[in-house]
């Protein structure tokens, strides 16, 4: 049973930077090819993807993410990062980790249903 847990939100002013954490634990050995994603939502909108990173190392970023946001990953330690910069005001949202348990690639990659895992989510607010 796969768990994410996300760290590293909270408030920072419009041009500000946070880096979000998510850590994976219950991944078996021999773990097979996985999408690891942030998505994001705001109370009263569907949820979107924001940039996925798979176990080939490819990112796929929303057009919106791209250029302000860099995902990376620890396979060491199952950790998956969001590098967000540039932060703007419309950023402000509850960002959720997810995990799928096979590769994906371009726009599905940024589809929730793809993704049987989430985290419990971490909030961002800019201002």
């Amino acid at each position: 049973h796969v768990q994410l847990v996300e760290s590293g939100g909270g408030s920072v002013q419009a041009g500000g930077s946070l880096t979000l954490s998510c850590v994976a634990s219950g991944i078996y050995a021999g773990r097979g090819a996985y999408c690891m994603a942030w998505f994001r939502q705001v109370p009263g909108r569907e949820r979107e993807g924001v940039a996925a990173i798979g176990s080939d190392g490819r990112p796929v970023y929303a057009e919106f993410a791209r250029g302000r946001f860099t995902i990376s990953q620890d396979a060491a330690t199952d950790t998956v990062y969001l590098q967000m910069n540039s932060l703007k005001p419309e950023d402000t949202a509850m960002y959720y980790c997810a995990e799928a348990v096979r590769g994906l690639v371009g726009a599905q990659a940024l589809g929730e249903r793809e993704y049987p895992y989430w985290g419990q989510g971490t909030q961002v607010t800019v201002s």
